[in-house]
């Protein structure tokens, strides 16, 4: 779809927004149909110019405790949402959006205003706070944001980018873009290698550049596929099953979306062999037979 209606996230699960969330998501059944020169509802871009714009910092990570109240579990439109609550890798494909300025100086899920100048997101169970390398897969724009709120809950988007993040991705016109997120985690931060495989900022959107992962922090590539889902709820539904019946298993479960399959993993491994003995071990567990992958 090539609508540039932008697609805003209810802002908010604090407390006491989650009716204003489930208010917002009906409203927004607008935006599966396209519109010309419009943005869903009184959301638009904001007045300071591009080169402003270019200039702000991606954000830094470091480490921070989890907030209480957006790392519960919740629900919005009948559909449940486990927000992860360990220091795991995450890796996701999909649609990204952004909102603007009908959301600026509101309150996010972490209780903190939403500023559509900060580099921040929204992402449905990510925990809160961390912190996000997005890639703009059509032009290889990376930014590094900080989650701090929940949303989106509108199609199959994946994640919700601030004004700002969006504009250095280059996709404020389009109101959308496919995109790869990669959560930093802390044992990244501690190490000190998040900022290796960073893009710097860059000039305009047109300019495609891809940078290379450094070989020195290249991460274990060997994982288990427990199951691959056309739909999403039913990923995220097994991986809840999984997490409640073999609980070591949950800081290592991933949830991969590519090729329009949703994949629940574990890992990484270092080594096939690796994989094998723990595959071996899931298996007992859960009574089902894994594969062991490689990416």
């Amino acid at each position: 779809m090539h609508a540039t209606c932008v697609l805003a996230p209810p802002a908010l699960l604090g407390r006491h927004r989650l009716l204003t969330c489930l208010l917002l998501a009906v409203l927004a059944g607008c935006s599966h149909t396209p519109r010309s020169g419009g943005y869903f509802q009184n959301d638009g871009p904001g007045s300071r110019p591009a080169a402003e714009l270019d200039r702000i910092p991606d954000a830094v990570p470091r480490l921070e405790p989890l907030a209480r109240g957006p790392n519960r579990p919740y629900a919005v439109n009948g559909r449940q949402y486990v927000p992860l609550t360990t220091d795991q890798p995450f890796r996701e494909r999909g649609l990204a959006s952004w909102y603007g300025r009908q959301y600026h100086g509101r309150p996010t899920s972490s209780g903190e205003p939403y500023d559509m100048y900060a580099m921040t997101a929204a992402h449905p169970v990510l925990p809160i706070p961390s912190y996000v390398r997005v890639r703009h897969l059509g032009n290889g724009r990376e930014v590094i944001v900080r989650v701090n709120d929940r949303g989106p809950f509108i199609g199959e988007r994946i994640i919700d980018l601030s004004y700002a993040a969006a504009h250095r991705l280059g996709f404020i016109q389009q109101g959308h873009a496919l995109v790869e997120i990669e959560r930093i985690t802390h044992a990244d931060i501690r190490a000190g290698r998040w900022p290796d495989a960073h893009a710097p900022a860059l000039g305009p959107a047109t300019t495609p550049v891809r940078p290379s992962p450094s070989p020195a922090v290249e991460a274990p590539n060997y994982w288990v596929q427990l199951g691959a889902f056309r739909q999403r709820e039913g990923a995220e539904s097994f991986m809840s099953q999984v997490r409640a019946q073999v609980q070591w298993l949950a800081p290592q479960l991933v949830l991969v979306t590519e090729d329009a399959l949703h994949r629940l993993q574990v890992g990484p491994y270092a080594s096939r062999s690796e994989a094998g003995a723990a595959a071996e071990r899931i298996r007992e567990a859960l009574q089902l037979v894994p594969a062991i992958v490689q990416r």
